[in-house]
């Protein structure tokens, strides 16, 4: 099987690191793999790639936003884009992200080639331009299959629109060591955040909500793992609510697994989501979770009181609450640790990527039947 995949780069980021898991899995299995970035090459990609996939970074300058401006200068762009998908003679074509789906659909046209778009993202909040809602909606109807996260996500695609949709959640890597429990005999204890320093990952509100709590647990520290826009605001917001002793922000590591083995609370504090992997590796991973239950990802991942606490979103006092109570609780957590480690069973590698192998033979055959 020939399949090229399609990103704006591979640098670090959910999209990136989920097109990463399933090259290699599908070049694991000896299927040739071609990967297509929009970057120049200039950086290695954060995630390993496989030695047998191929890489090509085609170095295109894609304008930001979807006005008719910005699309007349984009059209050379589409045009490479194009080339280098002849060039990689695909059976199936696969991208990821919704401004990069767009312009795959763009340069697919007239390529004899079925064409999956993933959706990384929940789509009423994927950033998009009128302009762009409006070639997403056209371009979308081209695609051969749709994938999005969660079943939230299928409303927007409607079949009685012409478009062929699918649920995919985001496969979860194995940690590197077995399921842990909370560590409860040491002295000092740690809540632990991944993500991308911007708004959506409501840091601020973590923040906020450690600062109510962090008092009557003083042995308790936060550290959020990641880099982005925010980081001299929430480095502010540290310093205002004197936090700058107990809360860490190291930026982007490679070793997160080290990280979840320190960690004796994940929080996911996101105001929205699409499928939040590192929910579920922190699961995988044995970690008592905390997530803000926002629109799209973590109900359809945490059961709440069981594996895990959802709290009310984007409200600092709730998540202060659900982190009084698990922080205070060391019985809870045991009992979390326990059950949440069964989220492989539902998102782990092999069952989502036996979903992908269906959807692809899906694609191919109804584009068969189509021609």
């Amino acid at each position: 099987m020939k399949i090229t995949l399609i990103s704006s780069s591979l640098k670090v980021g959910g999209a990136e690191r989920v097109m990463s898991i399933v090259a290699n899995y599908w070049a694991a299995r000896g299927w040739q793999i071609t990967i297509l970035t929009f970057d120049d090459g200039s950086l290695p990609p954060f995630y390993d790639l496989d030695k047998r996939i191929e890489h090509r970074c085609l170095g295109l300058k894609i304008q930001s936003g979807y006005g008719i401006s910005a699309l007349r200068k984009n059209l050379r762009q589409i045009k490479l884009l194009k080339q280098a998908i002849i060039a990689s003679r695909p059976k199936l074509v696969i991208s990821f992200v919704s401004t990069v789906n767009i312009m795959t659909l763009l340069a697919c046209w007239g390529i004899n080639v079925p064409t999956i778009v993933s959706e990384q993202v929940y789509p009423a909040f994927n950033g998009l331009s009128k302009i762009a809602q409006f070639l997403q909606k056209w371009t979308y109807r081209r695609a051969t299959l749709i994938t999005v996260q969660t079943h939230s996500g299928l409303s927007f695609f409607p079949a009685a629109q012409g478009y062929e949709t699918l649920v995919m959640p985001n496969p979860i890597a194995l940690p590197e060591s077995e399921a842990i429990e909370s560590q409860l005999y040491t002295d000092d204890r740690h809540l632990l955040a991944i993500g991308k320093l911007i708004p959506q990952k409501g840091f601020d509100l973590l923040i906020k909500a450690f600062a109510q709590v962090c008092d009557t647990h003083p042995e308790w520290t936060l550290t959020i793992l990641g880099e982005g826009e925010m980081r001299a605001e929430l480095e502010d917001l540290c310093s205002q609510l004197q936090l700058q002793d107990r809360v860490h922000m190291p930026g982007v590591v490679r070793n997160v697994d080290a990280h979840l083995r320190k960690a004796d609370i994940f929080v996911l504090s996101s105001r929205f989501e699409g499928f939040p992997v590192t929910l579920c590796e922190a699961m995988a991973c044995g970690v008592p979770v905390i997530a803000a239950d926002c629109l799209s990802g973590p109900r359809e991942i945490v059961h709440n009181g069981v594996d895990g606490l959802l709290v009310v979103s984007e409200n600092v006092d709730a998540l202060a609450v659900g982190l009084d109570m698990l922080m205070s609780d060391p019985v809870k957590r045991q009992y979390f640790s326990h059950y949440a480690p069964r989220v492989i069973d539902r998102f782990g590698i092999d069952p989502v990527m036996a979903m992908w192998d269906g959807a692809i033979r899906q694609s191919i055959d109804r584009y068969s039947n189509k021609g």
